[in-house]
């Protein structure tokens, strides 16, 4: 029975179960969670007890490949908007961190190996701790992160806390600036009724109109007379309708400019004329426009609005549906259950998961990652397991279809397989790690410790005075940013405090994954240099 323990399964299993009870314990507002289970592997590996290396290869390719099916598409968009300084804050503070680790390493006569876990600890990052090891071969990196990781989380945390105060800065006005600016890039969505009193349009149909392309605003249903009914392309406007239209503010000005006066009468539903929200799940539809779709001419339908990641988004003809929106459905009865279905509407299909874009996905990015690249004739570089999957996942999630296959997660999908691998991961790189760190910590000492506080505080701090002072980036963002960059969930929960916004989580949403490949690519240079 004793010798059970030994089993690398049993040990496995015990490792996270022990880690994410530690995990769980807080000391005010402050917990290690997952990251825990490094530290009872830590402990268990320096008694002997050790998990296989191939839970390690298993567990991180499950944990890089879900983080990029859910980042990829912020990836990307980022560079499209002014997301760009919050990028480049990004840069700025990952560069300053590494140029520190590979300074403060040979300054103290550290082993590489070992610098590089104090600079992923030191940023709380394990997908850089992972490239570490993948090119190193090393358990150093293991060493040096276990070290650090702790007080790397707190000062994050503290440091978070103390910039508002130590900058004066007021953060409810932050907070402020931060929702108008949010009303003006993401207008909300309006019903208004409008009554046709341009002769110029009297008896002409809606596609000789070309309302929408005119106004980008959505036609609900028509009133004429007494008669109420969905429009359809070839639906006449005629003097006297009351037309009930969907868009943002500035859309229905157009409208007013173009059709008539707004009306204070009441555009009721027809009979039999219903208005449903409905799910995308049908792979059939997904990258495919409104236009392509056609459902006005086809089944006198209209979609007058999607919900897309909590934003709802006046559509247009050129906009794609993807996987998981939820689209507001106005319709006759008649066709109303033959849209939902070519639409899908299929909640269990939201949340199951295909197992063969996954492992698909894995493959691609293995032998992408097994591609040697020359760098300069100095030394060859290629982006390994851990690079290889990430890629490959970004890129296809920004895809999201090929063929019959959807590059997709549910979010419940995604976050136990990230969370399974990414305790496989910690587990079995704790273990390996542990056999070693009495000795390393026998040899360094408080080095390690002191390394990876001064590399933890002075790129935030600088990175704080540039886009606040210099890049004029409001500071609930920022806050968020900084935290997105640190890839330090602890350092987001003490930013999301400060403001009742979601202005910290949506910097950090859009520089996460930048943070992340800038981790890896840095991870994998100062293993090699």
């Amino acid at each position: 029975m004793a010798d059970l323990i030994y089993e690398g399964y049993f040990a496995l299993f015990l490792i996270i179960t022990l880690g994410i009870m530690l995990g769980g314990v807080k000391f005010r507002g402050f917990s290690l969670d997952l990251s825990a289970v490094v530290f009872v592997a830590l402990v268990m590996g320096h008694y002997g007890i050790m998990v296989p290396e191939a839970f390690q290869t298993i567990g991180l390719m499950f944990f890089i490949f879900t983080v990029g099916i859910q980042a990829g598409p912020g990836f990307f968009d980022a560079f499209k908007k002014s997301g760009r300084q919050f990028l480049g804050v990004c840069m700025i503070l990952v560069s300053i961190a590494a140029l520190l680790s590979f300074t403060l390493s040979r300054l103290f006569g550290l082993d590489p190996h070992l610098g590089v876990g104090i600079f992923n600890g030191a940023l709380t990052s394990t997908s850089g701790l992972a490239a570490a090891i993948d090119v190193s071969g090393s358990t150093l990196p293991s060493i040096g992160y276990g070290v650090v990781y702790p007080a790397g989380a707190i000062m994050a945390i503290l440091i978070i806390h103390l910039l508002p105060v130590f900058l004066r800065i007021n953060m409810k006005e932050q907070e402020k600036q931060y929702l108008d600016k949010i009303h003006e890039e993401h207008p909300e969505v309006l019903e208004r009724n409008f009554v046709v009193e341009n002769k110029n349009i009297d008896g002409k149909t809606i596609r000789e109109l070309e309302v929408g392309t005119m106004t980008h605003a959505i036609i609900s249903r028509i009133r004429h007379g007494d008669e109420i009914y969905t429009p359809g392309e070839n639906t006449r406007l005629y003097l006297g309708d009351i037309v009930k239209f969907v868009g943002t503010e500035e859309a229905l000005e157009k409208v007013e400019l173009m059709i008539g006066p707004h009306s204070d009468k009441a555009v009721p539903r027809a009979a039999g004329y219903k208005v449903h929200w409905v799910l995308v799940t049908n792979k059939n539809v997904i990258n495919k426009s409104l236009n392509a779709l056609n459902l006005t001419a086809y089944y006198n339908s209209t979609i007058t609005r999607i919900r897309r990641s909590g934003i709802d988004i006046s559509p247009r003809g050129s906009t794609t549906l993807r996987f998981g929106d939820k689209v507001l459905l106005a319709s006759d009865d008649e066709n109303m259950q033959k849209v939902m279905k070519l639409l899908g509407n299929n909640e269990k299909r939201l949340s199951e998961t295909n197992f063969l874009p996954i492992s698909l996905g894995i493959i691609i990015g293995t032998l992408f990652g097994a591609i040697v690249f020359p760098v300069f004739g100095l030394f060859e570089f290629s982006l390994g397991i851990t690079g290889g999957v990430l890629t490959a996942a970004l890129v296809l999630s920004k895809i999201g279809k090929t063929g019959p296959i959807i590059w997709t997660m549910s979010g419940g999908a995604n976050n136990l397989l990230r969370k399974l691998g990414l305790l496989m991961f910690l587990a079995t790189v704790g273990t390996h790690a542990g056999a070693h760190i009495a000795e390393a910590l026998m040899e360094y000492g408080w080095t390690l410790l002191y390394t990876g506080m001064v590399i933890t505080t002075i790129p935030m701090v600088v990175t704080a005075l540039i886009g606040y002072y210099g890049l004029k980036i409001n500071f609930a963002t920022l806050l968020g940013v900084i935290a997105g960059s640190m890839t330090s969930t602890p350092a987001l929960a003490a930013a999301d405090v400060k403001t009742e916004s979601d202005a910290a989580s949506v910097g950090y949403a859009t520089v996460y994954p930048l943070a992340l490949v800038l981790m890896i690519i840095f991870s994998q240079i100062l293993s090699v240099i």
